[in-house]
């Protein structure tokens, strides 16, 4: 996540102290995509889905991995899980370079999470993903 190219420069701030480690794992529902081909079991992806109140909080593609559909595969898993734990709508506070991306996979937006500094010093677009029954 911090060696991200979505979190060079200005934005570095956002997840210089932030970690996915075992209490983060715990305490929400983190899916991992693994590379099966040339990358052989490094992870690519991962999101977390937290239940209550509905919100997806972290996805990230690896740098090297981006274009060949994992983020889209990850938000129809998200979906999927959302859906199969009775989630009808699903919130995002996206990262600025990460909201065309969002939009593009159906995500409609829906208002703006203000900035807070000193982690996160700019707005930041929320959106919303409706999640379809069965």
């Amino acid at each position: 996540m911090r060696g991200s190219g979505a979190y060079a420069g200005k934005y570095a701030a956002a997840v210089a102290g932030y970690r996915v480690g075992p209490d983060y794992i715990e305490a929400h529902r983190v899916f991992v995509a693994v590379g099966a081909d040339e990358h052989g079991g490094r992870v690519l992806g991962f999101y977390s889905l937290v239940l209550a109140p509905p919100e997806l909080d972290l996805l990230f593609v690896a740098d090297e991995a981006q274009g060949r559909g994992i983020g889209r595969l990850l938000v129809a898993h998200m979906q999927s899980e959302a859906r199969a734990a009775g989630i009808d709508r699903l919130k995002v506070v996206s990262h600025l370079p990460a909201a065309d991306f969002y939009h593009r996979v159906g995500a409609v937006r829906t208002g703006t999470a203000f900035a807070n500094p000193p982690a996160v010093p700019w707005d930041r677009p929320e959106f919303e993903f409706r999640i379809p029954s069965g």
